[in-house]
């Protein structure tokens, strides 16, 4: 079992930024996909951004391309997630998961992503 958790949500400007950290509580092992997903009430979840930490490989969403950097403290067993330039469509609760011991495929692949953490709320004002 892990458990991931969430943090640095927030309520913003339009044009700010927010850095999103996800903890595991464990260690993780080296081979998996880890990433960051979104959902607004009554809207699918959608993928955010992955990261293999395996290979540093890294997907996005053409929503955040440009804006976002996902990243990994592997000493830490923390998942980032840097938003930059937030626009008031980015507003949604924002989840981290993994799937361990998977690479990762498609952007919107979440099929093998079996932890999930409780989310944190990012709100951005026009």
């Amino acid at each position: 079992q892990v458990q991931l958790v969430e943090s640095g949500g927030g309520s913003v400007q339009a044009g700010g930024s927010l850095r999103l950290s996800c903890a595991a509580d464990t260690y993780i092992g080296r081979n998996n996909c880890w990433g960051w997903f979104r959902q607004v009430p009554g809207m699918q979840r959608e993928g955010v951004a992955k990261i293999d930490t395996g290979t540093g490989h890294t997907l996005y969403a053409d929503s955040v391309a440009g804006r976002g950097t996902i990243s990994e403290d592997k000493t830490t067993h923390t998942l980032y997630l840097q938003m930059n330039n937030l626009k008031p469509e980015d507003t949604a609760m924002y989840y981290c998961a993994i799937a361990l011991g998977r690479e990762c495929d498609h952007i919107r692949s979440q099929w093998n992503f079996g932890f999930w953490g409780q989310g944190t709320q990012v709100t951005v004002s026009s």
